[in-house]
């Protein structure tokens, strides 16, 4: 009984290290309103928070599981608070100090929710036990995640108000609440006993082990599969704006909308993740992670074509939602949007079903290979750049969205045939 209320407070824990990873990564695209207003940069560069989170991935992703092999679990999720809350103030000190302190904080930032990323996710999954237990207590850290993502949207948006005047002083509500946050997460689980999974014994002088998590194919298939994802999560809402503002007669001509409206659907594919991981946690123990990343993948693959192909003349009434004045608004989009919209349901589950089938069988190696895992989030960036640059080349966003769709058929080749563990013959224990 004793080991069921420990394991309890372990999860609970990760959980709720799951939710404020969204928390504060999210708060760098509202950030962004304040960045362009404050500090009076181009469109591309009031993003520099999310390009600094982005890039820490790929710097910290390994030291993070070495961190883990030496000192565990428990005491890597502490020094990723502490690294968080230094980030934190330096966002906050950059409303005195400039673009370079704010872009400083956001790498630092995205260092701290890169060390509890790899800390959250194989904790979570060998907690529940690997397999479908395992992919289900992801599945159920995704949602108090995108929770947390859609709440910060609901809190920035109501502290910006008037998005010509914001400042980064605005935000101090904000940013004192994931500070708050991350004291009373240290505080918790500096208190709270975890058991730690055995973590590889040390080599003797000269001795080298021959394997590594990359001697194994199907997580070196599977953290390529992660870096493609981020086409799919990323891609696909993120150029739905620049489509349906365009004017006809632009380089690469949209609809023309008002952008008002248009702003705000982007908010209602996040919450389709919401949903989406919702059902995923409650069939995840049921359905094997296999079957579900095969069917969400296919799902995905259908839905981007229809978005592609489907004409623009045929149109249906989507909401979007205002954060900052807290309304509904409607309005009538081509229905390949909405195809597009929906897509948010596949990917919501994507994520955690990947690092579950890309880790399965790593045993001692799955430390370091949470970390490299974690180094390939720098694909949300290069996916989201290179879609770009089709869009750019073809004249077309719509064309441009076979980017998204390739790397979700990639991930249905992954869940098909490339998650199969093909190394078995290599010792883990």
């Amino acid at each position: 009984m004793a080991q069921e209320k420990k394991q309890w407070g372990a999860i609970i824990v990760m959980i709720a290290l799951f939710a404020m990873i969204a928390f504060v990564t999210n708060l760098c695209s509202p950030m962004g309103v304040i960045v362009k207003n404050q500090f009076g940069t181009t469109n591309f560069m009031a993003m520099i928070g999310n390009y600094g989170n982005f890039m820490a991935y790929l710097v910290m992703g390994f030291p993070a599981g070495m961190m883990i092999q030496k000192w565990g679990y428990k005491t890597t999720a502490l020094i990723g608070l502490v690294v968080g809350i230094v980030g934190i103030l330096v966002q906050w000190l950059s409303g005195w100090g400039g673009m370079a302190v704010y872009l400083c904080g956001a790498l630092i930032s995205g260092g701290c929710m890169c060390i509890l990323n790899t800390v959250v996710n194989p904790m979570l999954n060998l907690l529940g036990g690997g397999g479908n237990k395992g992919n289900q207590l992801i599945q159920t850290g995704g949602v108090f995640n995108s929770t947390a993502a859609v709440a910060v949207y609901i809190i920035m948006g109501a502290l910006i108000g008037d998005a010509a005047k914001a400042k980064i002083s605005d935000a101090t509500p904000a940013l004192m609440i994931a500070l708050a946050i991350f004291v009373i997460a240290f505080i918790v689980i500096f208190f709270t006993k975890i058991e730690e999974p055995q973590q590889p014994a040390e080599k003797k002088s000269g001795e080298k082990d021959p394997h590594s998590a990359f001697s194994f194919r199907h997580f070196n298939l599977g953290i390529l599969a992660i870096g493609l994802y981020g086409g799919v999560e990323m891609g696909i809402p993120g150029y739905i704006l620049q489509y349906l503002t365009a004017l006809p007669d632009a380089a690469t001509p949209g609809l023309a909308m008002d952008a008002g409206y248009a702003g705000t659907l982007g908010s209602i594919y996040f919450l389709f993740m919401l949903i989406g991981r919702f059902i995923g946690a409650s069939v995840g123990g049921k359905v094997s992670t296999k079957a579900m990343i095969t069917f969400v993948s296919s799902t995905a693959i259908i839905l981007l074509l229809l978005g592609i192909y489907l004409p623009t003349s045929t149109t249906v009434s989507v909401p979007g939602i205002d954060y900052a004045n807290m309304q509904v608004l409607w309005g009538d989009v081509p229905v390949g949007i909405f195809c597009f919209l929906l897509v948010g349901l596949c990917a919501s589950v994507m994520w955690g079903g990947i690092f579950n089938l890309a880790t399965e069988g790593l045993g001692k190696y799955t430390a370091i290979a949470s970390g490299a895992f974690m180094t390939m989030v720098c694909g949300f960036a290069i996916m989201v750049g290179i879609q770009g640059l089709v869009a750019d080349i073809t004249g077309s966003y719509l064309t441009s969205y076979w980017v998204p769709l390739l790397c979700a058929a990639y991930i249905l080749y992954y869940a098909l045939i490339g998650s199969k563990n093909v190394n078995t013959d290599i010792p883990v224990d």
